[in-house]
């Protein structure tokens, strides 16, 4: 009994450690964003601002278009999610369900295909969107991030539908319902955590995406807010830390918004999903 105790006190406090090491820079983040200069060319700086200030964020708007990089992150993140989502699920329900060595082929590429590099995949990508006419253009960024979040969405999907018992499949296959009409109407349901956690996945990936946005998108009216925060950084290399710091705060977040809203139906939905029968 004392070894448990002890073993389990050791596991909150191993917890507690990893969440002081997660929160640490985002905590610090806030601090600098509310931080006036002279605060923040001190020497010995504090966690909490003395004179908290909202100058940074009104700098941080006035210097770059945040608003629009905004909206440019957003169509980009939300069209990444739901064609990944959509062009994922049809194909994870074969992947998972067809038997053989071209299935596990697939399976292994989708694999193999995460340890790909950036900088391996963007000369090709680059030259298939300048003969489409898609360079500096927001379709074309979300034809890359779909691309490039489409292996692990379906490594993820495949397993969410591996958990599906084949018996709900086959007594809607008796009662004469097809293969699609089978994944649209029965499977798909089931899958709605995975399809969510997807969904969260694809979007999250592309709204934090910094090479890609970098390298195609050439004027600032179609840049992301990744790219934007750059230019709170000199020729020399000296950040304007404190609008920096504010922008970087907000371009976070809506993906910790989006995290908050649906992760509450994405752990009901596992669990509604391990106690049916």
């Amino acid at each position: 009994m004392k070894t448990s105790t002890v073993a389990r006190a050791g596991q909150y406090a191993a917890l507690l450690a990893y969440l002081v090491f997660l929160a640490f820079p985002f905590l610090w983040l806030i601090s600098i964003a509310f931080k006036p200069p002279r605060e923040l060319a001190s020497l010995h700086p504090t966690w909490i601002p003395e004179n908290p200030t909202l100058d940074n964020f009104r700098q941080a708007f006035d210097e770059q278009p945040l608003l629009r990089a905004g909206l440019n992150s957003l169509v980009a993140a939300l069209g990444a999610a739901v064609v990944a989502v959509l062009i994922a699920t049809p194909m994870a329900y074969v992947m998972a369900r067809r038997r053989g060595r071209l299935a596990k082929a697939a399976t292994g590429w989708v694999v193999v295909s995460q340890a790909f590099p950036f900088v391996l995949l963007i000369i090709p990508l680059f030259l298939v969107l300048k003969n489409l006419g898609l360079i500096n253009s927001v379709a074309g960024l979300v034809m890359v991030y779909v691309v490039w979040s489409l292996p692990f969405a379906l490594w993820m999907l495949a397993g969410y539908v591996r958990a599906v018992p084949r018996e709900l499949e086959e007594a809607a296959a008796v009662d004469g319902a097809g293969r699609l009409r089978t994944l649209v109407s029965v499977t798909a349901p089931l899958l709605a955590p995975g399809i969510v956690a997807t969904a969260l996945f694809a979007f999250i990936t592309a709204w934090n995406e910094f090479f890609f946005a970098l390298v195609l998108l050439k004027t600032p009216e179609k840049q992301t807010l990744p790219v934007i925060l750059t230019h709170f950084i000199g020729a020399e290399g000296v950040a304007d830390l404190g609008p920096l710091a504010a922008a970087a705060f907000l371009a976070t977040l809506p993906s910790l918004v989006v995290f908050a809203l649906i992760q509450r139906r994405i752990t009901g939905g596992m669990l509604a999903g391990a106690v049916k029968s």
